[in-house]
């Protein structure tokens, strides 16, 4: 219970930020309807709860049953089934992933199971490609540098109208379930190499993860040539009382609980497998795992439902408000304050910041690592707003700005590149595609843009730009830390001189 207690305090104090500002913009320049606001309001309380529980329940089960996949599979000489058993679980839980299906819907020129699977094949691919790595001990420097030329090349090549949409399926496909699981099988992987590089190793599973989808996605625009889709705006029903806000909640509440039981059985059987050959855990583990699966599973159909249902409706209409009003180019700023505080409430960047924490041994805080994202995504969504406002390309700010993050791989250590490029995939999680990306969409109909071209990228923006503050994080700190080591040496040196120095007129006396 106590521990119950203090995630349900962190995610109150990730919400109330957020909650806070929407709040003062409904009464202020971008007004909300009285069944908006209560959405609103009953989808804050939804994702306190759902939040503490999700967080909980996933240090109980996915953690430590990702890790024991990745240390068993680690133990085996051959590559074989470990490259098989990475293939098949990144096919099983992309296909199962939610996000995932929302995408599908969005893009009728394309079959939905084909972009599905597609978009599965690749990350079961790349998935492969990172236990590789691992093995081989190649610098995920070298991996990602040689991915984005690719996908570059490819953007090239891609239709406009399905450019961004491509660029926002690499963050779609890595869920909230997906993410611990993932990094966790990286972790139990690395841990069992005793070289000085095994921790930062045990990262760049999220990474490469979300290129293939990126590459796959683009590879089916330029194959299928899609001239275009169509994003279903939010729609409210008719609210009038706080019973007819939970009717609403009550009757979404059965599609997120099968969703969410669709997202984690694969998983789960997975597992299940695992541990009839290996039979690594005990019966007393096995009970807490199943007890955190159930605290995961009650946890995240209750973060869904309340982002969904309660906050979607609200992003388009401060979006459409901002972008309308007086001064347009409030939505920027606006934007920026947004995204610094609603990374704090995604659930995998919780999980994320703790890992980090772990394995770096303290030397990167979960305060420094929130920081530096907070700031990044700042950045991103007010990018965002700007290219609804001004119609500017995707490609211009996503080419300079990978340059930058590609750049700064060669400047800090292995430790930094692999997390931040984990954290872009991470940071992009539901409560960007639920508020954020309605937040984009109603300010783009505001001003007449397209939807698909200047709305559609926003997801991309906020996994990239993680990537540079980030490593710039670990760059400043590098250079602190070497400044500090100079001036011990010079201090040391200086302290021998003079000890030096006294010996010798000792001496001579």
């Amino acid at each position: 219970m106590r521990a119950l207690i203090e995630k349900t305090n962190e995610s109150l104090s990730s919400v109330i930020p957020i909650t806070a500002i929407v709040l003062l913009l409904s009464i202020s320049i971008a007004p909300l309807t009285p069944g908006a606001l209560i959405l609103f309001l009953f989808g804050a309380v939804l994702l306190v709860a759902g939040m503490g529980l999700f967080t909980l329940g996933v240090d109980m089960s996915m953690l430590p049953m990702g890790e024991g996949v990745g240390v068993e599979l680690a133990k085996r000489k051959r590559m074989g089934i470990p490259l098989l058993v990475c293939f098949i679980l990144g096919v099983v839980i992309t296909i199962a992933e939610p996000d995932l299906q929302v995408l599908a819907h969005q893009i009728p020129s394309i079959p939905n199971m084909t972009l599905i699977l597609a978009v599965a094949l690749g990350v079961g691919v790349f998935l492969s490609l990172a236990l590789i790595r691992i093995r081989r001990k190649i610098p995920l420097s070298r991996v990602l540098l040689v991915c984005y030329i690719i996908v570059f090349i490819l953007a090239f090549c891609t239709p406009d109208t399905f450019l961004s949409v491509a660029f926002d399926s690499g963050g779609v496909t890595t869920g909230p379930i997906t993410v611990p699981f993932i990094m966790a099988l990286g972790i139990g992987m690395a841990s069992m190499r005793n070289d000085k590089n095994s921790g930062s190793d045990s990262f760049g599973f999220v990474s490469l993860g979300s290129v293939g989808p990126i590459i796959a996605v683009m590879l089916l625009g330029i194959f299928y040539k899609p001239q275009g889709g169509n994003f279903s705006m939010a729609e409210l029903g008719d609210i009038q009382t706080t019973r007819d806000a939970a009717r609403v909640f009550l009757e979404a509440l059965p599609a997120y609980a099968e969703e969410v039981l669709i997202a984690i059985v694969p998983i789960v059987v997975v597992f299940l497998i695992f541990q009839l050959i290996t039979r690594r855990f005990q019966k007393h583990q096995l009970g807490k795992m199943a007890i955190g699966i159930v605290y995961a599973y009650v946890g995240l159909v209750m973060f869904l439902t309340g982002v969904n249902v309660g906050f979607m409706p609200s992003g388009q209409m401060i979006g459409s408000g901002l972008a309308g009003s007086a001064v347009p180019w409030i939505l920027v700023l606006v934007g920026m304050v947004v995204g610094y505080f609603i990374v704090r409430a995604e659930p995998a960047v919780q999980i994320l910041t703790r890992q980090v924490e772990d394995v770096s041994n303290g030397s990167v805080t979960q305060k420094a690592m929130m920081n530096a994202l907070s700031i990044g995504v700042a950045i991103s969504v007010g990018l965002a707003m700007l290219r609804i406002l001004t119609g500017l390309p995707i490609m211009a700010l996503m080419i300079p700005g990978y340059i930058v993050a590609l750049g700064l791989t060669f400047l800090v250590p292995q430790l930094y590149t692999s997390i931040a490029f984990d954290s872009g995939g991470v940071a992009s999680g539901p409560m960007t595609t639920t508020f954020l990306l309605p937040l984009a969409t109603g300010a783009c109909s505001a001003v007449g843009g397209n939807i698909m071209t200047d709305a559609f990228g926003i997801v991309a923006m906020v996994a990239m730009t993680p990537l540079i503050t980030i490593q710039m994080m670990g760059y400043l700190g590098t250079r602190k830390e070497r400044r500090l080591s100079a001036a011990r040496s010079e201090s040391t040196l200086s302290g021998i001189m003079y000890f030096d120095s006294d010996y010798e007129e000792e001496a001579a006396v």
